[in-house]
């Protein structure tokens, strides 16, 4: 049986075959497609399908069939320096979309609205993306290239590249995060390193100084997970407890405040989290049992609560369970269930919902259909783009 979140209504319809979003126009993937999906807004090319037309419904990637991607990754605005990386299931890394700042890493600065091969990449175990700078994690050490205004390449300098430049005096590497302007990184150890810019705290180190060189956040470790947003970090931790820090005007921190933190506190009425997502202002967490908690930002009803009521401490996101993967980006989420459905909310202005409406929604409505194939969904912590595959 497949669920269709219906806006405006506190009731949840099953219906035996879901082919219609609420306007009642077919759905534009059918069951078992076999390309990466993108959809929104498009100005830098960032949808992958060769235009830089906004679009409403999901749209193939050009040539990305998501059988051969592993991880997929969005960075920018939702303006012309949107862009999107993928690494692929041979270890290499295609990029396309804006290149403004040398973000698709293959020496140039001209932007590309199909994905391409980012020369010189390959044995790459995990990417991610910033506002306009990129990641990868290779051979347990990390790559950056692109923006590097606040040192958020991690080489030692604030000069950009367009090519891959290495992150210094790092290694043993597990996973990698992005921010707008910041970078963490997290090591086999359960050790947590950060660096870029520190406005507001969100390096975890104690200050607001900017570090172009890897630092260690003190006094956090046994991290199993790490997320960003905009501008605030997220760990999770082996016993399943969250700590953040950063910015938290709109309570993305979730410790019942809206005072920003440089060092990580603990999200208040949080426990047994299996994934922590960090959105753009806003952020969620998938407990052991697929249901969803958000906090944060709520302007666009991106928590999907039904209202547009920030929150400074978790709530429970009604009717959403059985999630697998979750994203976030300015002001809209988009998350994906174990039978393939996407479903996104908040925010709709570029068409970012994939409901063929430009109409907020703050509860989830059916970008795709279940048994569409998607396991994975990514949205820019900035922008207004989403990503299925």
């Amino acid at each position: 049986m497949t669920y269709a979140y219906v806006r405006g209504a506190a009731t949840l319809l099953a219906l035996a075959a879901l082919t219609l979003p609420r306007t009642g126009t077919a759905v534009a993937a059918e069951p078992r497609d076999p390309w990466v999906r993108a959809w929104g807004a498009n100005l830098g090319g960032q949808l992958g399908n060769g235009t830089t037309a906004e679009q409403q419904t999901p749209g193939s990637v050009q040539g990305l069939a998501r059988a051969s991607v592993r991880e997929l990754s969005s960075g920018g605005g939702a303006g012309t320096g949107s862009y999107a990386v993928a690494l692929l299931t041979d270890g290499t890394v295609q990029s396309w979309g804006g290149n403004l700042a040398g973000q698709l890493g293959d020496g140039t600065l001209v932007s590309r609205p199909f994905p391409a091969a980012v020369g010189g990449l390959s044995g790459v175990t995990e990417v991610a993306t910033g506002f306009q700078s990129s990641y990868a994690v290779r051979g347990e050490r990390l790559l950056a290239w692109g923006d590097n205004t606040y040192g958020q390449l991690g080489d030692g300098g604030t000069a950009s590249a367009t090519r891959a430049v290495r992150v210094q005096s790092l290694n043993k590497v597990k996973e990698v995060a992005a921010g707008c302007f910041h970078a963490v990184a997290l090591r086999q150890d359960g050790t947590v390193w950060t660096w870029g810019r520190a406005q507001y705290g969100q390096l975890g180190l104690g200050d607001t100084t900017d570090r172009n060189t890897p630092q260690q956040v003190p006094g956090l470790t046994d991290v199993v997970e790490i997320s960003t947003g905009c501008h605030h970090t997220l760990a999770r931790l082996a016993d399943g407890t969250v700590r953040a820090w950063g910015y938290n005007v709109n309570g993305q921190l979730g410790n019942d405040s809206t005072e920003a933190r440089s060092s990580p506190v603990e999200v208040h009425h949080l426990s047994g989290a299996g994934r922590v997502i960090g959105c753009g202002y806003h952020s969620f967490a998938v407990l052991d049992d697929g249901s969803v908690r958000a906090w944060g930002w709520n302007g666009r009803g991106q928590l999907g609560d039904g209202s547009t009521v920030s929150r400074t401490t978790p709530v429970p996101v009604p009717g959403l369970d059985e999630v697998t993967d979750i994203a976030g980006g300015y002001a809209h989420s988009v998350a994906v269930r174990s039978d393939g459905s996407v479903l996104a909310w908040g925010e709709n202005t570029a068409g970012q919902l994939g409901d063929a409406t430009t109409t907020d929604s703050p509860t989830p409505v059916v970008a795709l259909p279940a048994g569409s194939g998607a396991t994975r969904v990514s949205a820019p912590s900035s922008g207004r783009s989403s990503f299925a595959y």
